[in-house]
């Protein structure tokens, strides 16, 4: 395992995300935690000695089990990371019961690292706003020894990002940027990145593999990355993409599988970065498929939570990119006549709940109609 230094600690160069935990016949709530435990140990057998968890995940559950089975080691024998839960705008004035809950939940003392969750246009204001006392609370925290590394995640435009760091930046440590070499140019990576690097914080990547989109590659992706490195598999090349970029510093995957844990470990044993034409090569092409017009869509399940009907989203974006990427096809229609009449996207009310909290900022309402009028149904 590779290991990054920050500040006085060593962190392993790749950190196990809990937002894709191993689940139970396909219920994001319900976690398996049996699977869990497994990966878990491997994680602390192979030298991952972090974990990043948040209020939300898997409906709450993944900071419960974090606790249950993390504690079962000695505390100085991991780093964990959680979050406060400002994505969604009712909790802006709970910060204290939260973050009360949440050491419960970890059963820990004490947060390693704790992160103001997903910055964005729809939350900047009340992140800022003096009456919430966000800021102020989390520093005593840290200054009580309950939180030792305070950081931020960012879904937001540059803008959004510059104007946090104007207002908090002297006191964030770390910085959790959505980076991937699909997002490089299609979500404004590069740009953000380049902000983070100018402030001197070092950059901890979220979506490596653009929530599994990248495990894969198109025939003639495939063929270019293979012609470059014929030893690499498809995964690896997003890996040694991030190992190319300065600053970053600590790469979380979600992984929802022993196998996936193994190979994105067997990876991340070598540091392998890309040199200026691979890494030029891979972006040249990635720009190319997303010039098609997919939506950006990470399967977070953020908006699953807040749909009164229950539609499966994240499930119902990836068949709209598909059947977008592919100019149509039966493999869309396919799937949406084989789910249950309700959970189909002519079900949508466009209450927009859903977008209020989507980090990618995507219009799921409008997203809906469209699918639901290619597929007629």
């Amino acid at each position: 395992m590779i290991y990054r230094k920050f500040q006085d600690l060593q962190l392993s160069g790749l950190g196990l995300g809990m937002m894709r935990l191993p689940v139970l016949d396909g219920d994001d709530n319900t976690v398996d935690e049996a699977k869990t435990a497994e990966m878990i140990d491997f994680c602390l057998q192979s030298g991952i000695n972090y974990f990043d968890t948040a209020w939300g995940y898997h409906d709450g559950n993944s900071e419960l089990v974090a606790g249950k089975y993390l504690s079962a080691y000695p505390r100085e024998s991991y780093y964990l990371a959680s979050k406060f839960p400002g994505y969604d705008l009712s909790n802006m004035d709970k910060v204290e019961e939260i973050f009360e809950k949440q050491l419960k939940k970890c059963r820990t003392p004490y947060f390693d690292f704790y992160l103001f969750h997903n910055v964005f246009e729809g939350n900047i204001d009340a992140y800022l706003d003096p009456k919430y006392g966000i800021l102020e609370y989390l520093l005593k925290q840290k200054e009580n020894g309950r939180i030792r590394h305070l950081g931020f995640s960012a879904h937001g435009s540059v803008e959004v990002i510059r104007r946090f760091l104007d207002a908090c930046g002297e006191h964030m440590e770390f910085c959790q940027l959505q980076l991937n070499y699909m997002d490089w140019h299609f979500q404004n990576a590069q740009e953000k990145a380049a902000l983070i690097q100018k402030a001197g914080i070092p950059i901890w990547v979220m979506e490596p593999l653009r929530g599994g989109r990248l495990v894969k590659a198109s025939e003639e992706m495939t063929g270019v990355m293979k012609s470059l490195r014929p030893k690499e598999s498809v995964p690896g090349w997003a890996f040694r993409f991030l190992q190319s970029i300065p600053g970053v510093t600590m790469i979380l995957s979600g992984m929802s599988s022993l196998e996936q844990l193994k190979e994105n470990i067997a990876t991340c044993g070598t540091d392998e970065p890309l040199g200026k034409e691979e890494f030029d090569t891979l972006v040249r092409h990635m720009d190319r498929e997303t010039e098609m017009g997919i939506l950006p869509c990470t399967a977070c399940h953020y908006c699953t939570n807040h749909c009164p009907k229950g539609l499966p989203i994240p499930e119902l974006i990836a068949l709209y990119n598909e059947h977008k990427i592919t100019g149509g096809g039966f493999i869309a229609p396919m799937a949406v006549a084989g789910m249950d009449s309700e959970k189909r996207p002519a079900n949508c009310i466009g209450c927009r709940g859903c977008e209020k909290v989507c980090p990618q900022q995507i219009k799921i309402s409008e997203m809906m109609k469209e699918f639901s009028g290619m597929l007629g149904m």
